[in-house]
């Protein structure tokens, strides 16, 4: 995680490279107002709450909430309400309390754990860059073993993951580039921090997702000593340590989701899909089916992808910048010159086109898929897909097809009974994918069902 010199740390060296655990207000680097606020908030939404589970609630030691604790009653905003069974002091807020955590919901509705300022997540989104982590051919290699692809396509997938940049993946439908950009997130290498929330312009931004970031067990934290209020050990628990995150977006994508959503219900901002995927990859799948004209959303990357960082705004209209560190992955069936200009072009440093597979290829991943569909593999019955149904028809070899055509067998022979196909169900299996040929619906006629279009 992070450069190089502490990707090589040994196990038990790994939590002194993270970021402490703050032990003091002044530490977690917030207002004592604002936490203050916090801890109202997590104090009308939860109810009467003692120490302990103030400090797991709102990601921070013991003292540091003991403090605020006390700030709190000071200002008679919250009381003592007793003592938990293990001793702690119980809190609950005052009528002065809860009004004042009703108006600082109405200003900011995010309750959860504290969040970091924005300065510590830009610090610790560089420290963990991409480009620093490093990734090898080998570790590519090895990561594919089990896939049918061409190494020279690695060779290029490769460097581009490696080097953070853009990567341009486009070619006819079926050649499995989606596939394959989502397994380029097995190349993410190390773990990353993720924050539960940032701070920008007084507001917490939620940038941790259950949806799209994985978490990993806590660095040698036992479940009984987060539960004490020794809190001061460990790394910052204002992250989340997660696996490098991979976001994929298709057709659904709109321009709003690459800004901060807010939701005017509950007052929460939240972060949009790349800085979700920051530290990451972001694949941009089905590229031009958006409901978009894609220039309108290469426009929004050519900043981000030319500084290397992206320039948000709040609800409030507070303007403020964060790192763009994010493998950013378009994947197409169209040109790629019918959809963007030679400035935008120019910035992405890996075009790679996937082709259709020679026969060699489509016999491996009829094999394959032969295996995982419980069927023997018959090496006569797949060069009768090849050079019969393929060649009469003109459809090209793609990646999808034993897949599919496989399906459709299984399922007949689960329908009519059998153990293996043969030419009359492979026959029956094309047709049904490809629709009824007559002699205007072959390869090159005017039809919509040909096998070049089918796919």
């Amino acid at each position: 995680m992070g450069g190089p010199e502490q990707r090589n740390l040994p196990e038990n060296a790994r939590a002194e490279a993270l970021p402490p655990r703050p032990t003091s207000v002044e530490e977690t680097g917030l207002s004592p107002l604002y936490l203050a606020d916090l801890l109202s908030k997590q104090l009308f939404e939860q109810g009467v709450l003692d120490l302990r589970q103030l400090s797991r609630s709102a990601a921070l030691a013991g003292s540091v909430v003991e403090a605020i604790c006390h700030q709190l009653r000071r200002e008679g905003r919250a009381e003592v309400r007793g003592q938990a069974d293990s001793g702690a002091l119980r809190f609950g807020l005052t009528e002065l309390g809860r009004a004042a955590a009703l108006e600082a919901l109405a200003r900011d509705g995010y309750a959860g754990p504290a969040p970091v300022p924005l300065e510590a997540y830009t610090a610790r989104v560089r420290a963990q860059a991409l480009s620093d982590a490093g990734i090898s051919r080998d570790r590519v290699m090895s990561a594919f073993a089990d896939t049918v692809i061409d190494s020279m396509l690695l060779d290029q997938l490769g460097p581009g993951l490696h080097s953070g940049r853009a990567m341009f993946i486009h070619g006819e439908p079926g050649t499995g580039k989606s596939y394959v950009a989502r397994r380029l997130a097995r190349l993410l290498p190390g773990e990353v921090l993720i924050p539960y929330a940032v701070l920008a312009g007084g507001k917490a931004v939620r940038c941790f997702d259950p949806a799209v970031h994985s978490p990993l067990a806590p660095l040698d934290e036992p479940a009984e000593a987060a539960s004490t209020l020794l809190l001061a050990e460990g790394h910052d628990p204002r992250f989340v340590r997660c696996r490098r995150p991979c976001v994929a977006a298709g057709g659904e994508l709109t321009m709003e989701r690459l800004e901060i959503q807010y939701d005017a219900a509950t007052h929460i901002h939240q972060a949009p899909v790349q800085l979700l995927a920051n530290n990451g990859m972001l694949i941009i799948d089905d590229l031009g089916r958006q409901r978009m004209p894609p220039m309108e959303l290469f426009n929004r990357w050519i900043v981000p992808l030319e500084e290397r960082r992206d320039f948000l705004a709040l609800a409030s209209g507070y303007h403020f910048s964060v790192p763009f560190d994010v493998a950013l992955v378009f994947s197409t069936n169209l040109d790629p010159l019918s959809l963007a200009d030679a400035a935008f072009l120019r910035r992405i440093g890996y075009k790679i086109r996937f082709a259709p597979l020679d026969p060699d290829a489509y016999r491996r991943i009829w094999a394959l898929q032969c295996r995982e569909n419980g069927i023997p593999f018959d090496p006569a019955l797949v060069d009768f897909v090849i050079y019969e149904l393929h060649a009469r028809f003109g459809a090209p070899l793609l990646a999808c097809h034993p897949r599919d055509l496989l399906g459709l067998a299984a399922d007949h022979l689960r329908y009519w009974g059998g153990e293996a196909p043969d030419r009359e169900v492979l026959a029956w299996a094309w047709q049904t994918y490809f629709g009824d040929f007559s002699d205007g619906d072959r390869a090159g006629g005017d039809g919509n069902t040909s096998g070049r279009n089918a796919s």
